[in-house]
């Protein structure tokens, strides 16, 4: 095989603009809600149109548009509670979405089942992180933390009403509405309905503001040319940069066992491409591309992940649209297109066997082989809810049946398995300056209950009892500035403590 072999230019930067890891988590979450892949960006555009009409100064209209953006991007984080509650994560969350139902007013509301409380804890303090980590302003954070407040107490966890709610989560509330009753049911009821829940989920004042515009507005929206900015014209606050890991991280939440997933397929796509000579453009983009080679699963409910193989026809249609969505990433995120673009032949195999397109031999980039095999590596050693990972003897074993069958190029695989194969597990990134440092066994602890153990699992594997790990949980959540799993597996991703 012919490689790219080249003398290195200067490293490539692998961050990218706020503005487009806000798109990109955006997508995830509209995935993860059953949604249209633009129903954030709608959403974005239409808050920020009832904010200006509403009144609202120029902080308060942005602040609206980002809430917009990273409403559902706590989804993948409690994907696993949600599939336990509603069975389908996805559809069962499209679902509450889409029922028309009104709202009761608090005095007549049943009370709100623990479970569902608990998932919204977990879906707000993700959420608020993600803020907080892009940088974003403190009004965006505080609205992402009470998204599912309600104007008269009726939301969830229900502790905050009227003005206590953020003035964004209330208009991020109603522009979701507008944006996806329009869409299902017509403008007029639409509106009708948005008017059945003012002063109760939002003010009725920006149900007044918005009522004489929304028309227009729909209009809008559904042109040819989408009214939404591009980069260029976005505030100070989404041209800064940040690390791409952050969208790889919050897409492996969905489920506990990918913890590290996404980074674990990039890092090895980049160091295989090294290992053929490529130059550094190419690598830095095959690492990206691995970052985000799974963002499409969010589309897939939890429940189909975590069955045993073989899996039904119905389930595997399913899990064949997880490159195809990641290839429509590529036309919604301007920063990613290219690396998107390599990402959605994660799952494609040299002799045509592979999905969504079945592409053969020399159809495929060497890119995106690159990245299909490292996939395949790290899928063999991470564990399942119904197998343990695969020994490095089996993995091996398989990785050569592939290339036999011509699933995967000699080349590729050989140097893929060096990289794999060779040197030591990396060691745990030192703390911050300022934060407090975590004891070896907390680390354990932490490692641990990242992948999904629970209290008993973690107690069984590193010989302590129960009461001894709840402790060392408890320190781990007070260190890391954290109060869930979900949460700690986050911060921890980020601070390289994974």
């Amino acid at each position: 095989m012919l490689c790219a072999r080249h003398s290195d230019p200067m490293p490539e930067d692998t961050t990218i603009t706020v503005f487009d890891a806000a798109r990109a988590l955006a997508f995830i979450g509209d995935l993860s809600m059953g949604q249209p892949i633009d129903h954030s960006l709608r959403t974005a555009w239409l808050a920020g149109m009832i904010a200006r009409e509403a009144g609202c100064n120029a902080p308060q209209v942005e602040a609206a548009r980002h809430v917009a953006l990273l409403r559902w991007s706590g989804c993948t984080a409690n994907a696993q509670e949600f599939a336990d509650f509603l069975e389908d994560d996805v559809l069962g969350r499209r679902a509450l979405l889409a029922s028309p139902q009104p709202r009761l007013r608090q005095p007549h509301r049943a009370p709100i089942p623990g479970a569902v409380v608990a998932m919204a804890h977990i879906h707000c303090e993700i959420a608020g992180d993600i803020a907080g980590m892009l940088g974003l302003s403190p009004d965006v954070e505080a609205a992402l933390r009470a998204i599912f407040e309600a104007y008269d107490g009726s939301g969830i966890p229900g502790v905050l009403r009227g003005k206590d709610v953020p003035l964004a989560t209330y208009v991020v509330a109603l522009a979701s509405d507008l944006e996806i009753f329009s869409r299902l049911y017509g403008l007029d009821q639409a509106l009708a309905l948005a008017r059945g829940r003012a002063n109760s989920l939002y003010p009725d004042f920006l149900v007044d503001a918005s009522s004489p515009h929304a028309r227009e507005w729909m209009k809008l929206l559904d042109s040819p040319v989408a009214p939404w900015t591009g980069v260029a014209n976005q505030p100070a606050s989404m041209l800064r940069r940040v690390g791409l890991e952050l969208v790889g991280d919050v897409s492996d939440l969905k489920l506990p066992w990918m913890t590290g997933y996404s980074r674990r397929v990039a890092k090895l796509a980049r160091d295989c491409g090294m290992q053929l000579g490529m130059n550094e453009p190419l690598r830095q983009r095959m690492y990206k591309a691995g970052l985000i080679h799974g963002i499409g699963r969010a589309a897939v409910p939890n429940a189909i992940w975590n069955a045993p193989e073989p899996l039904p026809a119905s389930s595997m249609e399913r899990l064949r649209l997880v490159p195809y969505w990641t290839s429509r990433a590529a036309g919604q995120i301007d920063g990613l297109a290219a690396e998107a673009e390599i990402a959605s032949f994660a799952f494609e195999r040299r002799d045509g066997s592979g999905y969504f397109r079945g592409r053969s031999g020399m159809s495929m980039p060497l890119e995106g082989q690159i990245v299909a095999a490292a996939e395949q590596w790290v899928s063999h050693r991470t564990r399942r809810p119904w197998r343990p990972e695969l020994t490095e003897a089996q993995s091996l074993a398989r990785m050569h049946e592939d290339v036999e069958a011509g699933r995967f190029d000699q080349e590729v695989v050989t140097a893929l398995l060096a990289c794999a194969l060779s040197g030591a597990p990396a060691k745990p990134a030192a703390p911050a300056p300022g934060d407090p440092p975590l004891s070896q066994r907390e680390l354990e602890v932490l490692r641990c209950i990242s992948r999904g153990d629970n209290t008993k699992q973690v107690a069984r594997v590193l010989s302590i009892s129960p009461s001894t790990v709840r402790t060392h949980v408890e320190r781990v959540f007070r260190k890391l500035g954290c109060s869930t799993r979900a949460a700690a597996t986050l911060k921890a991703s980020a601070k390289g403590l994974l």
